[in-house]
């Protein structure tokens, strides 16, 4: 691996905002400073930067290259899926990160359990790994590969007698081309193969628990279809942004699986909604023309299908069976996505529109509606921005209607 001098470090340090190619072109190696090495850093850490905060702040660490980091969790999802490691309160004994990357989870394994085992198979990302976790904390971590460099997750598993309180699994989304892809059976490790009686891997002999983190795209009844071992699903996205689902699979699992979600954000207080799939099944929605107020789930709800039992529990209607907008004439504070204040509905006609839009712009998001976002724009004849919301959308009786709202002016929705 790559190591860097202390001037290296300085360099880095002090150049942490300069444009690497630029660097490459005006800089050549002098003083203990490799420009081409260097310059790869910076672009490694500038994407590093808010992402993984503390890896950022160390001068000490060596970083792979971007493809890796922009891959690996960021800090804020990977202390989310630790948390999940002692949901009774107990510290694990032993978790087995079996697809290492960078080590971001594997770190924040670390503080949760009493040890870790870091399992990667390129040898190039287990050495930095190796030499980067304890220089962040992460002293109870071990690295088989020192021993035996560059394991995959399948031998290491065949070998490895156990017992683990829980193995993590991040299965590579990307194929032999470099594309990226999203089924289970398309990504490396395949995990189903495991189910095969056969299969000297098998989990369920090695571990009580294993946590499968999966691509934001996956369908999540396809995999509950084919991995009969799933307790909870956990749709985690960050500022409005679905980043992953997890699997915990547990060998006990029973048939109605509990579905959490949760919407890490950067300003305000996370947001969290968690329910069983018999819930959604048979909640009981009203529906209604637009209200006092109007509600967008956060993309998490979303994701996990959480369509009729938020309205159910948090006293809405729905605009129509298939829009996913909500609406109520008094205002729900706690609503996980955004809130807004119905100022009036339109046509999508483009007078009509214009004629709430003094400066003819406004955000506009369309929900269950014949055309898209530009699309729609374009004929409305509305610019990007301002302080009005238009919610492009199909009411009950099927009318296609332009919904004009703004913020609510509410103490605790003004973060």
């Amino acid at each position: 691996m790559i190591f860097l001098t202390l001037t290296e470090q300085r360099f880095i340090q002090e150049n942490s905002n300069a444009d690497p190619h630029t660097l490459l072109l005006r800089q050549t190696d002098s003083n203990n400073v490799r420009v081409k090495v260097v310059a790869a850093q910076l672009v490694s850490r500038q994407k590093a930067r808010f992402k993984l905060p503390n890896w950022y702040a160390n001068p000490e660490l060596v970083f792979p290259p971007a493809l890796s980091v922009e891959q690996a969790s960021s800090e804020r999802t990977a202390a989310y899926k630790a948390s999940l490691l002692n949901p009774g309160g107990a510290k694990p004994a032993l978790v087995v990160d079996l697809t290492g990357g960078m080590g971001v989870d594997a770190l924040a394994f670390s503080q949760q359990a009493d040890r870790v085992i870091y399992v990667e198979q390129q040898t190039d990302l287990a050495e930095l790994a190796a030499h980067n976790l304890p220089k962040l904390g992460g002293t109870n971590i071990d690295f088989p590969h020192q021993t035996e460099p560059g394991i995959p997750a399948d031998r290491f598993l065949a070998q490895f007698t156990g017992p683990a309180d829980w193995l993590y699994l991040d299965p590579a989304r990307r194929d032999r081309q470099g594309g990226k892809v999203v089924r289970l059976e398309d990504c490396e490790p395949n995990v189903l193969d495991w189910y095969r009686p056969t299969h000297p891997t098998g989990w369920r002999q090695k571990a009580t628990s294993v946590l499968l983190k999966t691509s934001p795209l996956i369908d999540i009844e396809t995999v509950m279809r084919q991995l009969p071992d799933v307790a909870a699903v956990h749709v985690v996205s960050v500022d409005n942004e679905c980043k992953e689902v997890l699997f915990v699979l547990t060998a006990n699992a029973g048939p109605d699986v509990t579905l959490q979600t949760v919407n890490l954000r950067s300003t305000g207080a996370d947001e969290f909604f968690a329910f069983r799939r018999t819930e959604e099944r048979t909640a009981e929605v009203s529906f209604h023309d637009p209200m006092r107020y109007l509600y967008e789930p956060n993309p998490s709800l979303l994701k996990a299908g959480a369509f009729r039992i938020v309205a159910e529990r948090l006293g809405l209607c729905k605009l129509a069976p298939n829009s996913h907008l909500y609406t109520s004439n008094e205002l729900v504070p706690d609503f996980p996505g955004r809130s807004f204040e119905v100022l009036g509905s339109c046509k999508p006609d483009r007078k009509e529109v214009q004629s709430f839009l003094p400066e003819h712009k406004a955000n506009l998001s369309v929900r269950n509606f014949p055309e898209a976002t530009e699309t729609l724009r374009k004929k409305l004849g509305i610019a990007t921005g301002g302080d009005l919301y238009l919610f492009a959308t199909t009411l009950f009786d099927n009318k296609k209607r332009i919904l004009i709202t703004r913020k609510p002016i509410h103490p605790s929705l003004l973060s």
